[in-house]
């Protein structure tokens, strides 16, 4: 398959709701569960294995959210630290906020006070920003990046590096460093830039059970 552009992606998530009748709740379930994977084969075994994951607004953010509850569930040891504010979650990820604070996954409102409560977590999961990016990421962005180089942890990105051009591969500003990325329904247009590897690490595209048929249509019909 093709890789994905921005505007492809959009398009994709688009059809795959409005005309193919699929839930956006569902794709980022199966998101969040195909993630957790990856977060899994890295961790190993969850005793007293402590995780930091990195929420930011949106649908990304929202992943992050259920990886959280995917990985809790699992037995590891969770703190979300949030990158937003938790007010201004709607639609997907607003569902995923309300469940993880029903199940009491511990949450800190601030990215430096979750890396004051754990200085060296075993994994960072980045669910910042997503494909959407398409300028300069706004203070405080560079200090989260510098807070998880400091931290040497390894680094699982969700969909791609925040502060990565989805379309060149090329960070827009400052950007997280992966080890390791897991990408949606395809490679993004951006990972054919070799220098994209600098950031992403090796890449696993997940499934989500979004359909081919909107897949192809959004690559047929979006440049």
């Amino acid at each position: 398959m093709k890789a994905l552009s921005r505007k492809q992606v959009r398009e994709v998530d688009r059809l795959a709701v409005e005309k193919y009748h699929t839930p956006g709740i569902v794709l980022m379930e199966n998101a969040a569960r195909g993630t957790a994977d990856v977060a899994a084969e890295m961790l190993g075994t969850p005793q007293e294995t402590r995780v930091l994951i990195l929420c930011g607004g949106g649908n990304n953010g929202g992943d992050g959210l259920a990886i959280a509850r995917h990985l809790h569930n699992r037995g590891y040891q969770i703190l979300v630290g949030l990158c937003t504010d938790p007010s201004k979650y709607s639609g997907d990820a607003l569902s995923n906020w309300n469940i993880v604070n029903t199940m009491g996954v511990a949450y800190i409102a601030s990215y430096h006070a979750a890396f004051q409560q754990i200085r060296h977590p075993a994994l960072v999961i980045d669910a910042v920003f997503g494909t959407g990016l398409t300028e300069a990421p706004r203070s405080p962005f560079a200090e989260i990046v510098a807070a998880v180089e400091s931290s040497r942890s390894p680094v699982l990105a969700v969909d791609l590096p925040s502060g990565m051009d989805c379309d060149t591969g090329l960070p827009l500003g400052p950007c997280i460093r992966a080890t390791r990325t897991v990408t949606f329904v395809g490679l993004k247009k951006g990972f054919a830039n070799p220098a994209s590897r600098e950031y992403t690490g090796p890449v696993t595209v997940a499934d989500i059970g979004c359909p081919r048929e909107a897949i192809d249509e959004a690559l047929r019909t979006v440049r």
